[in-house]
């Protein structure tokens, strides 16, 4: 049986004009019926976004449908995104991080790159880098068997995207836009690539992604350029189509060829790709954030580090990867905030945590940069578990058990919290309980792992997991493959079951 096809809206700029652009989206599924998600390209945010914004934020108001934007194009907007590796702003309003892929549950794969290009060096926080491209583009062409990605969000244009096609109007494609996005797109053969920031509306003629007579048939891509959000000149701002996942499709179905495509605008650049293309090393390969999928290439890494530890000869440690963009915890940056730092070991460091659920609510931190558990070096996870043993006999002193959790899902840096909790007011077996039951209301499968367990067993580095651990030694997994509460674990440690402050449960209200 055919997947059932998913009802996607796609829309350009729309520069804090949040009720003009929601109140269209609910115009349109009350004529047309319900749509899956709403995709935004260009600014989301404008200079005078602030007061509509502050409605949705605190949740006085809702986006109708889950709502997925980029992240800044300045300066000026800079500060409506919180984190690189993207999270979520307010209800039904995702930002999808600096660069990455975002995986639904149906399968739908959808690409994207925040920013502009950069013009200087080192690029801006809102622009991105030819390593940006390069990194993202070996993340998904180094998976087996990959043939493209569903979708490609980027707000500026593909340099030479008129090329072979019909008249971009006022739009001089060989002037506008961004060579590096031509690259990207040319390497990820997108099915439908959105963008945004011209003020205009351009619905390219669909292109091939083969050589005819040279090359396999490939499927097409339709590019699809959008206006700003309630532009006096009427110009269309707002798309609607149906797709079903590349993942769910007949092969035949998918390569199928309309009758007005044209030849590959880029195809200049797919001639070159072969000569610039270079395999990165295992010590150089970036740390890209995906949603919900496992990157695989990745997780032959482990092994590869265990045979080495066990050689003869010891080898110098390997550098933890860097960070793709600003990192608010890699304890060198200047984004960390270091009034909050309260011990320093050689890999690791001790912060209080920014909104904590109590005072003494604190955070075990790699210095270099890892993204999980998983990804820590021998010495760094020999350290972790000193920091831990001490945190545990610290708070059993003050008549207090901690408990551990870890989210790796839309972070870039490792975060271990550990709370405390009083010895006098629960249980080790009234916490598991509350996550077990918290974690059934929200159809999450929370399991028990055996407590001497390994947590590298259950996880190769790149899956997103949530990772529960009691000063018992009793230790809970769940493997995230879709969506998952980003606040799950300060939730349950909230409720009234536990700390009864279910008021704190969401650090941006402490």
């Amino acid at each position: 049986m055919a997947a059932a096809p998913l009802r996607v809206l796609a829309c350009g700029d729309v520069e804090g004009r949040l009720e003009a652009i929601f109140g269209r989206v609910r115009a349109i599924q009350a004529k047309s019926g319900r749509f899956d998600m709403l995709l935004c390209v260009g600014n989301f945010f404008g200079s005078t976004s602030e007061a509509e914004w502050a409605e949705y934020r605190t949740g006085a108001k809702k986006a109708p449908i889950p709502t997925y934007v980029l992240g800044a194009n300045n300066q000026d907007t800079l500060s409506y995104f919180p984190d690189v590796s993207g999270c979520e702003l307010a209800e039904n309003i995702t930002y999808l991080g600096r660069r990455g892929v975002y995986s639904g549950c149906s399968g739908l794969q959808i690409a994207y790159l925040s920013g502009t290009e950069a013009q200087e060096q080192p690029a801006p926080a809102h622009s991105f880098s030819a390593k940006d491209v390069a990194e993202l583009k070996t993340s998904l062409l180094s998976t087996p068997n990959f043939r493209g990605v569903d979708i490609l969000l980027t707000s500026p244009w593909p340099r030479d995207v008129g090329t072979f096609a019909n008249s971009a109007g006022e739009i001089d494609t060989k002037k506008c836009g961004s060579k590096l996005v031509s690259d990207l797109a040319a390497s990820l053969k997108p099915r439908y690539h959105f963008a945004a920031l011209e003020k205009a509306y351009y619905e390219r003629l669909p292109y091939r992604n083969h050589m005819v007579l040279q090359e396999t048939p490939q499927h097409v891509t339709r590019f699809i350029a959008l206006a700003d959000v309630g532009n006096t000149s009427k110009k269309k701002y707002l798309y609607a189509f149906s797709i079903v996942p590349m993942s769910s499709m007949d092969p035949t179905e998918l390569v199928k060829q309309p009758q007005d495509v044209t030849e590959n605008p880029y195809r200049k650049l797919r001639k070159e790709a072969p000569k610039s293309k270079a395999p990165l090393c295992a010590e150089e390969e970036p740390a890209c954030q995906f949603f919900f999928d496992l990157n695989k290439h990745q997780g032959k890494k482990r092994s590869s580090d265990g045979k080495e530890r066990g050689d003869s000869q010891p080898k110098q440690a390997k550098k933890p990867p860097q960070p793709t963009g600003p990192c608010w915890f890699c304890l060198a940056s200047p984004e960390v905030e270091k009034h909050l730092v309260v011990s320093i070991g050689t890999h690791c460091y001790l912060a209080l945590a920014k909104g904590g659920l109590s005072p003494d609510h604190i955070l075990i931190l790699p210095i270099g940069h890892y993204q999980s558990v998983v990804d820590l070096s021998s010495e760094v996870l020999e350290e972790v578990t000193k920091y831990k043993a001490a945190l545990k006999e610290f708070f059993r002193s003050k008549g207090k058990r901690y408990v551990l959790f870890e989210r790796n899902y839309r972070s870039q840096h490792l975060q271990l919290q550990v709370v405390p909790v009083p010895l006098d007011l629960c249980t080790s077996e009234d916490i598991k309980e509350a996550f077990i039951a918290q974690a059934q209301e929200q159809q999450i499968e929370l399991l028990e792992i055996p407590e001497h367990s390994d947590l590298a067993q259950v996880a190769q580095p790149g899956t997103p997991y949530f990772y529960v651990e009691l000063d018992t030694g009793e230790k809970l997994f769940h493997r995230i493959r879709g969506r998952f509460p980003l606040q799950f674990g300060r939730e349950v440690l909230a409720s009234e079951a536990l700390l009864a402050q279910p008021q704190r449960a969401d650090w941006r209200q402490c």
